[in-house]
């Protein structure tokens, strides 16, 4: 039903080129010396501050805005590429800072790479083609995503972290700065170090979202478990399955670690504590 309310104005600065084709929201704005690709897609609201460049099948999500010297769907920097049309795909109210780049996905890895809604991709982050990112992720500043990687709901990525091809990060995971991360990341886990090891569960991000105390009481003590040295690790998630099967959060970890594909999961040092 139409209301009668005028919608946004929609604003190009006159410096800016939009290509013939390119699918422009209400009340988008695009700023000086911003590039639109033909075959991009800016649903409304959408801001590019200043010197963006959206190329390729690109669509952003309503009100995504975009600081100057983003790159958002030039071809995948993979030499398997060859010119297939894929596509990159943002997801509502998404902040991208400067100089970060995405990537659209390759045909090999199913032709998309998506970033969901809510996410801050802080100055200079990269995602590469076929990335699979949830809501509410945070990339601080040049943190790396690798081709074909997923990444959680709430997952946060250090600073200057780095993420290997086909490692997947679980949701309400934390990356530590400078952290190279090569093998598969729990949900609700947290790892650093130069190479990534486990270094405990995200208690404090568990807390800002309201997990209750019994939640995260049931989540350590199944941690422990878990990566204690008794048994093989098949045996130790029968326990907790038997023990903790109706708590939501560590089925969500024992899905998951049963869910290994390409990458083995990311583990304590055999002497940490737990």
């Amino acid at each position: 039903m139409d209301t009668g309310a005028a919608k946004p104005e929609t604003q190009i600065h006159p410096t800016a080129i939009v290509e013939a084709g390119a699918k422009i929201g209400a009340g988008v704005r695009i700023g000086p010396f911003c590039t639109v690709g033909k075959d991009a897609t800016l649903n409304d609201g959408v801001e590019l501050v200043s010197h963006v460049v959206i190329a390729g099948d690109t669509e952003l999500g309503a009100r995504v805005r975009v600081f100057p010297f983003a790159s958002l769907g030039h071809p995948p920097q993979d030499l398997k590429f060859k010119g297939e049309r894929t596509r990159l795909v943002v997801g509502d109210d998404t902040i991208v800072r400067e100089h970060v780049t995405m990537n659209p996905g390759t045909s090999g890895g199913g032709g998309l790479t998506k970033v969901g809604s809510r996410c801050l991709m802080m100055a200079g982050a990269h995602v590469a083609h076929d990335c699979r990112v949830g809501d509410h992720v945070v990339m601080v500043n040049q943190a790396t995503l690798g081709g074909h990687v997923q990444v959680g709901d709430y997952a946060i990525l250090g600073g200057i972290s780095a993420v290997h091809q086909f490692v997947r990060i679980g949701k309400h995971a934390m990356i530590g700065g400078m952290t190279g991360v090569e093998g598969d990341v729990i949900p609700y886990g947290i790892v650093m170090g130069d190479r990534a090891r486990l270094q405990g569960l995200n208690i404090v991000g568990l807390k800002r979202r309201g997990f209750s105390r019994e939640e995260i009481h049931d989540l350590r003590t199944a941690y422990r478990l878990l990566f204690a040295q008794e048994g093989t690790m098949a045996e130790r998630l029968d326990d907790v399955a038997e023990l903790y099967g109706k708590v939501g959060a560590v089925m969500d970890i024992l899905e998951f670690i049963r869910g290994a594909n390409n990458r083995q999961i990311c583990l304590p040092k055999a002497d940490a504590a737990l």
